[in-house]
């Protein structure tokens, strides 16, 4: 596996000056040579002077948050990243890569997830370049190497957790999604390692379930939302009942026997729990006893 290695190189504005000092000797010379007739110091002149033109093409540019990967006929000779104007071997081959924080958002995917529901599902993923070399010679292309790994490693995680939690359930897509997002950001990081990449940060951008069972679902969390709150006013009525007759046993406000404690627990779950309200009923049957 190939590494980065730094490379130094010459500051550019420095070889500007040698380059532009050697040219203007060499043409002087060159000048000089024809004018006194020394054809040979003329022609070395000239030699010399091509050389430096040749020089030239050393000088390339490196932009912040960039790097240079070098190469010398197809070996890897190091990387440069301290921007500015430089100077290197003017046969070297000098590939820009960008170290610059990118992201990018897949594709709605539709994935099952762990208990075979269809789902609808996509992701952002933040990421940047940290070595230079393993980006360029390890992965034929890197950018589309993160996008497909990207996805593959959505689709997996997918697979692996259920849309909503149910009983004797934990983590889901849709109720942790700081979990969830760690957990992506981890399988991700693991398929891009041999890329040079790292990941800064992943998360669900779109999740719903596939149109094709979304109202079936939406009815099923309409219901269940129905039976949590059932749920909360029983439990609540039953303790308010249970309060009400320790308090009028506690002051003896009145001696029930069970069959009245019954019907009394009837009456006020009755009252507690429904969605009208009462309706008093006046019993005059023992009047006329």
């Amino acid at each position: 596996m190939i590494r980065e290695q730094i490379k130094t190189v010459s500051s550019g504005y420095l070889a500007i000056v040698l380059l532009t000092a050697a040219q203007l000797l060499f043409g002087y010379l060159v000048f000089n040579s024809l004018r006194t007739y020394a054809f040979g110091g003329a022609i070395a002149a000239i030699l010399a002077s091509a050389v430096v033109i040749v020089c030239w093409v050393g000088l390339f540019m490196v932009h912040p948050n960039e790097a240079k990967v070098i190469q010398l006929f197809g070996k890897y000779v190091g990387t440069t990243h301290e921007p500015g104007l430089k100077w290197a071997n003017p046969f070297f081959q000098k590939t820009a890569v960008s170290t610059r924080v990118r992201n990018f958002e897949s594709g709605q995917l539709k994935v099952n997830d762990s208990q075979g529901s269809p789902i609808e599902i996509a992701a952002v993923v933040v990421w940047k370049v940290f070595d230079t070399a393993e980006a360029m010679f390890e992965v034929d292309d890197y950018e589309q190497f993160v996008q497909i790994q990207s996805e593959s490693a959505l689709r997996n995680l997918t697979t692996t957790f259920p849309y909503e939690p149910h009983e004797g359930e934990g983590t889901a897509l849709r109720s942790h999604p700081t979990e969830i997002a760690a957990a992506l950001r981890d399988e991700i990081q693991d398929r891009l390692e041999q890329a040079g990449v790292t990941v800064i940060e992943a998360r669900i951008s779109h999740l719903a379930y596939a149109p094709e069972i979304a109202n079936a679902m939406l009815r099923r969390q309409q219901a269940s939302a129905i039976i949590a709150a059932r749920t909360q006013i029983v439990r609540g009525a039953v303790g308010m009942v249970e309060m009400a007759l320790d308090e009028l046993q506690q002051h003896s406000v009145v001696d029930l026997d069970e069959e009245r404690k019954a019907a009394m627990v009837s009456n006020l779950l009755v009252v507690l729990c429904g969605e009208e309200g009462a309706q008093p009923v006046l019993n005059t049957g023992s009047l006329y006893t």
